[in-house]
């Protein structure tokens, strides 16, 4: 259920938010747009939201200058205090994954991550989306910001790019989570109802906005 990575984050807290600005060579295409990735998903998703994977707040606060109402999800403790230093007192921080989480009692217009949904195997993936498709009402949509690629060749190929300019740390990364594919995905989301459409925004990042029909 992704928490096998919980210990990660909870190390990586104290700079994480020196990675996504760009200061880490090996990310620094990963984090490429961070900002604009972060605005975008704020935009497209609607109100009241289920975030997932806060890290340190930084969607979050998009999604709150857009004046949305934020159910805030993280797995990881230090992470959870980190976001709580930088984001009003009146967001509410549960303990929680994209499986196993407080559901709220009002009903949610949308569900939102960035950088995260890669935690979960492709199996995990869609049960988390069948999940999804029975909380969300037609309309309501599912806004992922995340690594996928195209197919399995352009995987390899990254893997490859990565190790050839001794980005070992992000090749590790590459081999040990769960990144998928477009059409792994596709096939997800559109088997428990969902009609999803993809930008891209760097060499790694998409977000998907799949629409419950």
């Amino acid at each position: 259920m992704g928490r096998e990575f919980v210990e990660l984050f909870n190390d990586w807290a104290n700079y994480y938010d020196a990675t996504v600005s760009g200061k880490d060579q090996e990310y620094a295409e990963v984090f490429r747009g961070y900002d604009d990735i972060l605005k975008d998903v704020a935009s497209k998703a609607l109100s009241p939201v289920v975030e997932f994977g806060v890290g340190t707040g930084n969607l979050t606060a998009e999604l709150l200058k857009k004046g949305k109402k934020v159910y805030a999800i993280e797995p990881s403790k230090t992470m959870r205090e980190k976001a709580a230093e930088k984001l009003p007192q009146t967001v509410s921080l549960e303990d929680g994954d994209f499986l196993s989480f407080p559901v709220p009692t009002e009903t949610i217009q949308s569900i939102v991550s960035t950088y995260a949904f890669h935690h979960l195997t492709d199996a995990e993936k869609e049960e988390a989306v069948a999940h999804y498709g029975k909380l969300l009402d037609k309309g309501g949509k599912i806004v992922f910001a995340d690594t996928v690629f195209e197919n399995d060749d352009a995987y390899r190929a990254t893997i490859e790019q990565a190790e050839k300019h001794t980005f070992l740390n992000l090749a590790n990364d590459l081999k040990t989570e769960y990144y998928t594919t477009l059409n792994v995905l596709t096939d997800i989301f559109e088997k428990h109802g969902f009609e999803v459409e993809y930008q891209r925004f760097n060499h790694f990042v998409w977000v998907m906005e799949a629409t419950k029909q």
